[in-house]
């Protein structure tokens, strides 16, 4: 089993089925998975499958990601668009997780998957926090980036 840093947003893109628009946009959550998860850049939509126990406030499916902004780069950064959450944090929890799925609950492509998430190791809370936190919202770190 293994989890693959990837994107899988793309495609929803073209289709028009994926709006990442701040106020009226799709609802993007953030589930949590063990290493023994595989999702990898052919990973298609949110499975409960190896995802981490219920613990504290987390629980399976995991929650809305907020805050969610648009932009468009300028200078080096001309034309490419990113988008960037608000950290995610679970309290309470005692848990495990190598990786996390975000994926768009919206009608329109119910639990399709946007984006794999690879903590690199084991990331490890025990009656605590556990935070997941977004790169900076720049055309070179933002979590999401689409060049032109």
């Amino acid at each position: 089993m293994a989890i693959t840093q990837a994107n899988a947003f793309k495609k929803q893109l073209l289709e028009g089925d994926a709006n990442f628009k701040s106020s009226g946009g799709d609802v993007f959550k953030l589930a949590l998975y063990t290493s023994s998860a595989t999702l990898n850049s052919t990973t298609t939509a949110y499975s409960a499958t190896n995802e981490v126990a219920n613990s504290g406030t987390y629980a399976a499916g995991g929650d809305p990601l907020t805050g969610q902004t648009t932009n468009i780069g300028t200078g080096t950064g001309k034309g490419v668009a990113f988008v960037d959450f608000a950290d995610l944090s679970f309290t309470g929890v005692t848990l495990t997780a190598r990786g996390a799925l975000i994926y768009n609950t919206s009608s329109a492509v119910t639990n399709a998957a946007v984006a794999v998430l690879d903590f690199g190791a084991d990331k490890t809370a025990t009656s605590g926090t556990f935070t997941v936190q977004f790169p900076a919202a720049t055309t070179s770190a933002a979590i999401l980036r689409i060049s032109g």
